[in-house]
């Protein structure tokens, strides 16, 4: 989409704290953090969002989570514990049109 800030940072035509990314998927820190360790899990693939996944997006949604959950060990969070979580439309929380997976927590303290 042209317009969609995701698919311009997933472009790199756009500046963001990029932590991980392969193929289908940057991890991005969020600009408006609600956890001490607040991360985007975004596709590149233009999505909307939850709501408009079709059958074909089941392995793209699998590995979503897959690749959340090793951010989050490779963060430490999985020695706390962590949260995941999507929104979907305005009404439900989502301000940015395009399919991400929130990944918040914290790292275990030493």
């Amino acid at each position: 989409m042209e317009d969609c800030l995701f698919c311009k940072i997933a472009a790199k035509e756009l500046p963001s704290t990029i932590l991980f990314e392969n193929d289908n998927f940057l991890v991005i820190e969020d600009i408006h953090p609600q956890a001490p360790i607040h991360l985007l899990v975004i596709t590149k693939k233009h999505i909307q969002s939850v709501d408009h996944l079709v059958k074909n997006d089941k392995e793209l949604i699998g590995e979503m989570i897959l690749t959340a959950q090793q951010v989050a060990r490779d963060q430490g969070m999985n020695q706390v514990g962590y949260k995941l979580g999507f929104n979907v439309g305005k009404g439900g929380g989502q301000l940015i049109p395009h399919l991400h997976l929130h990944l918040l927590g914290t790292k275990k303290s030493d």
